[in-house]
């Protein structure tokens, strides 16, 4: 697995003036109910305001996780997730290909055949050779950013460069001919059909390559094609593909024939032209700007406006980190009694509130697809068990309390935060510990807590996985031999632990997902008994949509509106 840091979304946006009056706030409905009044037709002009440029729009740099769903509607993969709401979008389903691999019996082989009529935006026909050149590009150093799993995965692919700098290309990538194309894996991946969905997994003809030039106008082969690309995705305008078609396409609904991307927004102006749904405003959505605590009590005293707010979950948790190395964080007793002693009622209203984050007591997120498997090694309610955790630090050596340092980042408008960090020590004073606050400016805060030989003995922290499994959940935090210590680390427990790293390549050679599912919330279960980090919340994003906003879907892989379902009034 590779180390990839997933950066958090928004837990409170700034507070904006929506003129609208103040009330409880709003749930909002997580699906297609919203704009139930008219059915979906094809037209119009989608308008999608965000905060964060579309940039470095190229199948090889983008990291699909972040990118908002926008590249999904140019660049079709092997496989891709489920348009479908909720639990229901978490499954991989096929795209490009036939169905989601065939593999090996380790799992260690998995071949693809692509469907019958795919063609790029000129009209040629799409071939394995352009998934395998698409892949192989991806390994250039001058179009790095995409994620690394490649690398990690395919056999004998750690030192490649590229076909720039080797031609011969990559041997554990063969295409017998056009429609099959066989991947040769370093070691068992039952996962790999969610890798598949990368955007590096999209096809891009070689002729057509123009290098680091190639994202202004990459050759779609998806339902759009990029007409306009300002200033590195600034502003995006996409339209149709004539040569998509629906029969080739069982998951994009393409019903916009325009859609015009804008970013470089200040989030209060972005919720408050969505909510005004002005002239173009009333059919445009956003992809990466949610509402915060005091705007969701400002939507919910007007009804329309409360029922245009999308709710979405995805596979994230906020927790408290030890460095086990680290005194008196090398006690066990310790770091337990810190856990009794979370308030986690607290947190979570220092997160936002209910509405807005889910108090948590597994690392796993609390969906099936990842294998959550509910459980609380440390059961102390929901306001913490003070009395507990003197207990456990008299049993420890400090009948008299302690003093630790808790190190967190100095802005707000991340998980990390000080109001979440303030809000960790007023639960732990009622056990007697007394916590100390080490603000860091956000560059240096993520630089400290992911450098071994500055990483600090308690600190708030976070992680997601690019997929909805279990894999890419546990693995880069638990699995000895992903400690890195000349770089970037996620590992900050340095837990290596032959038994939880044998169980890992267990799991990873099953290729049912959801009898992985099971194995990784038992593993999940196993390591959360030695209290290596004490899960806070899972964020929930709440996020408004425009008044011509029709059909509506957000599943539990992104937790965003998936703008490959929308249609406009």
């Amino acid at each position: 697995m590779s180390r990839v840091l997933l950066v958090p979304r928004r837990l409170a946006a700034a507070a904006v003036t929506l003129a609208l009056a103040s009330g409880a706030a709003a749930c909002g409905p997580k699906s297609g109910s919203a704009g139930s009044d008219a059915q979906p037709h094809p037209g119009g002009t989608l308008t999608v305001l965000n905060q964060n440029p579309q940039n470095r729009f190229d199948p090889a740099r983008l990291y699909t996780s972040g990118g908002g769903n926008v590249p999904s509607l140019v660049f079709r993969t092997l496989t891709t997730r489920n348009r479908a709401d909720g639990a229901a979008g978490t499954k991989v389903v096929p795209d490009l290909a036939t169905d989601t691999g065939t593999p090996s019996a380790d799992a260690t082989v998995w071949t693809y055949h692509l469907r019958d009529g795919l063609k790029f935006e000129d009209g040629s026909p799409i071939t394995t050779a352009d998934i395998k050149y698409g892949i192989e590009r991806s390994f250039a150093p001058e179009l790095s950013g995409g994620a690394p799993y490649l690398r990690d995965w395919l056999a004998g692919a750690a030192d490649y460069q590229g076909p720039y700098q080797d031609k011969h290309g990559l041997d554990a990538i063969e295409t017998p001919d056009p429609k099959t194309i066989v991947f040769h894996l370093d070691k068992p991946e039952g996962d790999f059909p969610y890798l598949a969905t990368q955007t590096q997994f999209a096809p891009v003809p070689q002729a057509k390559d123009t290098g680091t030039k190639y994202q202004d106008h990459p050759v779609s082969s998806g339902p759009y094609q990029v007409v306009k690309n300002e200033n590195d995705g600034m502003r995006l305008v996409l339209q149709r593909n004539p040569d998509w078609t629906q029969e080739s396409d069982s998951q994009r609904r393409a019903y916009p024939d325009t859609i015009d991307v804008q970013a470089g927004l200040d989030p209060a102006v972005i919720n408050q032209r969505l909510s005004t749904g002005s002239g173009a405003d009333a059919a445009a959505v956003t992809t990466d700007t949610d509402l915060g605590p005091s705007e969701l009590a400002q939507l919910a005293g007007d009804g329309q406006l409360a029922s245009r707010v999308g709710t979405g979950h995805f596979g994230y948790v906020n927790y408290l980190a030890f460095n086990p190395k680290s005194k008196p964080f090398d006690n066990p007793k310790v770091r337990e009694a810190i856990a009794y002693a979370v308030n986690r009622t607290s947190v979570v209203n220092a997160a936002g509130g209910s509405s807005l984050a889910e108090a948590a007591t597994t690392y796993l997120p609390d969906q099936a697809a990842f294998g959550h498997t509910p459980y609380d090694p440390f059961p102390a309610g929901a306001t913490g068990n003070p009395d507990k955790a003197k207990e456990l630090l008299k049993e420890a050596g400090y009948p008299d309390g302690l003093t630790i340092t808790l190190t967190h980042s100095t802005s707000a408008g991340t998980g990390y935060g000080p109001n979440l960090a303030t809000a960790v020590q007023d639960g732990l004073k009622a056990a007697g510990i007394t916590v100390k606050l080490d603000g860091l400016e956000e560059n240096k805060y993520s630089q400290t807590i992911h450098t071994v030989s500055t990483e600090p003995g308690f600190f708030l922290s976070g992680w997601g996985a690019d997929w909805p499994s279990g894999g890419p959940f546990l693995a880069p935090i638990f699995d000895g031999r992903q400690i890195v210590t000349d770089g970037y680390n996620f590992n900050s427990a340095q837990l290596d632990d032959p038994s939880v790293n044998s169980e890992i390549d267990r799991i990873n050679k099953i290729t049912d997902h959801d009898t992985a599912a099971g194995h990784w919330g038992a593993l999940d279960r196993q390591i959360g008994a030695q209290a290596l980090t004490v899960p806070l919340f899972h964020p929930v994003y709440k996020r408004l949509y425009g008044k011509d906003i029709r059909n509506i879907v957000i599943s539990d892989w992104t937790g965003v509106l998936d703008i490959s379902q929308v249609a406009v009034k």
